[in-house]
Order: structure tokens, then sequence, then C-alpha cells
């Protein structure tokens, strides 16, 4: 019985691996991020990544290829959680609400991106990533595939649900559709051409959806 009793408080107080994993995930994922923002994508290293994180490099290979692979997988965490922080549900992150009004549906989620844009904790690692992405294909690649194309993807659902509805025209291309609403966006946070708002948002849908001809 006192054996019995040994092993067991010998199997409580040993560390539980898998706790142990997800806290070496963690910090790496915000060394990673600290790191592209404070010293650049190109100066930004495995090394660097496991001394910040206080980690075996050896961890990092065991889950992650490359550090393009350690920085988005870290970046896509980042914005999972900048949305749960906006009490947005895991079931919402992966859906645009289709609430039979295409505008207000389109102008909720283009103001959450905007909340995330401006969020500091966002701001400089995505702007690091993308600037990257810009002069480095592969980097480029992976951000889209990994990153936008999901995203992109809501945007192509819910139109085609719009279209199911006689919302929009049949014959609308969802994929270029969804840039009236994406591609100005992001050039004027990523260019600094104009202030981001809720109300630059909102227009940017009025003016997609019914165009600029006199009604």
């Amino acid at each position: 019985m006192a054996a019995q009793k040994s092993a067991q408080s010998a199997r409580s107080a040993s560390p539980d691996a898998t706790r142990r994993s997800e806290k070496s995930r963690r910090a790496i994922y915000a060394a990673a991020l600290e790191l592209v923002v404070e010293v650049g994508y190109p100066k930004t290293t495995i090394e660097g990544i496991a001394a910040r994180a206080g980690v075996g490099k050896q961890t990092i290979y065991r889950w992650w290829g490359a550090k393009a692979d350690v920085l988005l997988e870290a970046f896509l965490d980042l914005s999972e959680q900048a949305a749960r922080d906006a009490g947005v549900s895991e079931r919402e992150l992966y859906v645009i609400p289709d609430t039979g009004d295409l505008a207000a549906d389109i102008k909720a989620v283009l103001r959450a991106t905007v909340d995330q844009l401006t969020d500091p904790r966002f701001e400089a690692p995505s702007r690091a990533l993308a600037a990257e992405g810009v002069v480095n294909e592969q980097v480029g690649r992976e951000f889209m595939a990994k990153l936008m194309e999901p995203s992109l993807q809501l945007y192509v659902d819910r139109l085609r649900s719009a279209q199911d509805a006689g919302q929009v025209r049949p014959e609308i291309d969802p994929r270029i559709a969804l840039e009236f609403f994406i591609s100005p966006l992001a050039q004027r946070w990523l260019q600094y051409t104009g202030p981001i708002s809720y109300e630059y948002t909102d227009t940017l849908v009025d003016y997609a959806l019914h165009g600029l001809a006199p009604r």
C-alpha cells in the first residue's frame, strides 16, 4: 500500500509534458514576434528565437521547419487571440455571420479588422511580415496561403450566400468583388495614405455595393 501511494505521489509530482510543451510554444511565439519587430525578418534567426524563448533550437526544429513557419504560426495565433479578447467565439472566427443584411455583415467584419490592424500587438509584426513578403517571394506566398487565403475565403462564402439570396448579381465573381473591401484598406494601412477607421470601412462597403453612379 505504501509503495502504491509512493508511486502515485511520484506521478502527481512529475511535470506534465503537455503543459511544458505548451509553455515552450507560447514562449517561442512571443520571442519570434518580438524579434521580427526589433531586428526585422532577415536578422531574425531560429537561434535568436530559441535564445529569447529560453529553449533549445532542437525544440523549435521539432515543431517547425523554418523561421517563416514559426513566425506565420505565431502571427496566426496572435490574430486568433485578439479575436478571442474581443469576444469572438471560435465558431465566429471561421465564418462571416449571415444576418441577411450583406452590407451590415461586411461592415461588422471590416470594423473588427480595423481593431486588429490598429492593435499594437498586431500592427508591428504584421507590418514586418507584410514588408518581407513583398521582397521575399517564399514568405509572401506562405503569408498568403496560411494567413490571407483562409480569411479571403470567408468573404467569398458570404458573397456567394448573398448571390443565392438574390442580393448580388449571379455573374459577379466573389473573388474579384471582395477586393473592393480588402485592397483599399490594406493599401491605406500599409502605405499610410490615410487613417483607417470604422467610417472609412463603412464607406468602402457602401461604395462597393452601390457603385458610384447616381441611383
